[in-house]
Order: structure tokens, then C-alpha cells, then sequence
């Protein structure tokens, strides 16, 4: 097995020659081959010299540096698509992860699982601004998606390659990986993993990142559940501003008609008027998020499904073309 350990960095100054010392530690025991691929950030406080030295000393460390910081999404799914492992892992660059519990994490891989996530069950963060917002973060996520998680900000994670390449991470994305994995069908798994306290630098995390994450989260909840079939969603929608539209007309009508109500001055006639509005509207717009969809799925190449391996076929090409467009002319002709 071929690792590719993966670690965005953004101002670590004083934790770089430790966490390349701890990795590399825990990795050269193992057999397994590995390479540590560094994504500097944007980093202002001398981190950059600090991975050049690094890199110039070890042949095994990468370097992907950004022109400006781009955040921790853009970073890992740069790391990501350098990487050349069979099994990608990612951890944090502050040391707050554990770096001993990457063998433990392949081992799980070795098991079968396709991405093992961890779980900072004692975590050593701040009460108050740190731990409860993540409690009620990771709360509503698995409520939302169905995904059961104790702890989704936990960087720490170990994925086989083919299905880390296939997610497409912007926002704050990476944080939802495991969610976005289980929709390409991974088998996933939770393990309990180390945590410490920050012992340099300071935490780029806050309480202002959670308006963020919520965001991301209706998207997510869209991509997991509509993204194939939009209309699914936008025609119920569609419906239900149909059915109100037709209750408020209803009985608009029939205030008129049994007391003679003033049908101008009835707010019934305008939500019957609103609403049918917007049952038009949200049935042109699952109609355009369709269309959308197919040209999506179709320019970029990208499947439906995911296929884990196939069995007696020389040449696999599972992806279906589009039927070619005849000329009109030529139609005639045939």
C-alpha cells in the first residue's frame, strides 16, 4: 500500500518540524511506502521557509503552495488530486491530531472499509466557543442527512484514493467528506482517535464559521438527496403551493358566496394569487435545475453511480453517450 498523508498548513511556524518528525516516526515502521504532501496556505509567519527546509531534506515531502490563502476546503482537495496513494489520509497541521493513530486507521482500510473518519471523544478544546457548538453542529447534521457522527470536524480521516478523487469539495465542504463518500456508495466507519491541546500558534476555527457550515449543510442535503432528480424536490414544492393556492381561492369563494365578503379586501384572494405564482415558478425552476443537472452530469463527465471493480473485462467503459444529433439533412436522407 502506497499512503499519501495530506495536511493543509496555514501559519505553523513552531509545529511544522514536529509534525513532519511525528509522521514520518509512526510511517517508517509500516510497510507501506508513503509521501507527505504539505498545501502551504498562504502562510505569513515564516511556515513557507520552514517547508522548504523540510522538503529539501526529505525527498518524501511534497509542496503545494497557494498564492494567497484560500481556506482549508481549497488546500485539501488540492492535496487530494496530487496525491498518488492508494489510500489518502488527512490530518491537521497543528498537532492537535494524533498522528500515532494513522496505522490504526489502515488497518480499518486493510479491513475493507473504504474511508475511516475519526472521533475526538476527549476532545481538549474550549467548552463554551469550541466543543458545544460542534456537539449541536454534529447533531443536526446527522438529523439532517441521516448520517449518524459524533464528530464531523475531525480532520483526521483515511480514504482509499478512487473515492477521494471522485468528490468535488468547495465552501467548506471538507468537513462533509464522509456524507459525500457514503453517496458515492464508501463504506464508512467512525474510530475513536487522540486529541490535544494546541501547544502552538493559534486556532484559525470560530463561532463565525457556523453560519458557514449551516449553509453548506442545505447544500449538502440537496446534492445527497436531489442533485440527481431536482424536480423531486421543486415540483412537491411545485404541489404545495398548487394545493394552497386552490384552498385559499376555495374558500375565498365561499366567503363570498355564504356572506357576501368582500372578495378585494379578503387577504384569502391574495395568498390564492401568491401562491399560484409560485407553483409556477417552482415548476419552471425544477425544470431548468433538470436541464442543469443533465448538461452537469453530461460535460463533465461525471456518473450517477460508482462502480467498486468489474470482473473479466479487458477494457472497462461503463460511461453511456448521449445519442448524436442528426442533421436534419441527413435524416432525410437516411
Amino acid at each position: 500500500m502506497h499512503v499519501s498523508i495530506v495536511v493543509p498548513i496555514y501559519n505553523e511556524l513552531e509545529n511544522l518540524p514536529l509534525l513532519h518528525a511525528a509522521i514520518m516516526r509512526v510511517m517508517e515502521p509500516l510497510q507501506h511506502s508513503c509521501e507527505l504532501i504539505l498545501i502551504n496556505d498562504g502562510s505569513t509567519d515564516g511556515s513557507t521557509e520552514v517547508m522548504d527546509q523540510i522538503a529539501g531534506a526529505d525527498s518524501r515531502v511534497k509542496l503545494i503552495e497557494f498564492r494567497k490563502n484560500f481556506g482549508q476546503t481549497a488546500a485539501m482537495q488540492a492535496g487530494i488530486q496530487a496525491a498518488t496513494g492508494d489510500v489518502i489520509v488527512t490530518i491537521d497541521g497543528d498537532l492537535q491530531n494524533e498522528p500515532e493513530d494513522i496505522p490504526m486507521m489502515l488497518a480499518k482500510i486493510e479491513e475493507g472499509y473504504d474511508l475511516v473518519h475519526g472521533w475526538r471523544k476527549n476532545r481538549q478544546d474550549a467548552v463554551l466557543h469550541r466543543k458545544l457548538p460542534s456537539i449541536c453542529a454534529n447533531w443536526l447534521i446527522g438529523k439532517v442527512t441521516g448520517f449518524p457522527v459524533h464528530d464531523l470536524g475531525c480532520t483526521l480521516k483515511a480514504i482509499r484514493s478512487e473515492i477521494a478523487k471522485e468528490l468535488q469539495l468547495y465552501g467548506e465542504m471538507h468537513r462533509f467528506i464522509p456524507i459525500l463518500a457514503r453517496q458515492r456508495g464508501a463504506r464508512c466507519i467512525e474510530v475513536v482517535t487522540r486529541h490535544h491541546a494546541r501547544r502552538f500558534g493559534v486556532s484559525k476555527y470560530g463561532l463565525g464559521r457556523v453560519t458557514r457550515v449551516l449553509l453548506d449543510l442545505a447544500t449538502v442535503k440537496y446534492l445527497i438527496q436531489y442533485a440527481v432528480s431536482p424536480m423531486k424536490l421543486f415540483g412537491m414544492m411545485g404541489l404545495m403551493a398548487m394545493f394552497t393556492s386552490g384552498l385559499a381561492a376555495f374558500a375565498s369563494i365561499g366567503l363570498k358566496l355564504a356572506y357576501n365578503y368582500d372578495m378585494t379586501g379578503n387577504p384569502l384572494l391574495l395568498l390564492s394569487a401568491v401562491s399560484g405564482l409560485a407553483a409556477i415558478q417552482f415548476v419552471f425552476l425544477g425544470l431548468l435545475s433538470e436541464l442543469c443537472s443533465r448538461i452537469y452530469f453530461q460535460v463533465q463527465n461525471v456518473q450517477t453511480y460508482a462502480v467498486r471493480k468489474t470482473t473479466n473485462f479487458e477494457t472497462v467503459s461503463l460511461a453511456i453517450s448521449p445519442a448524436p444529433l442528426l442533421d436534419p439533412r441527413s435524416r432525410r436522407a437516411a
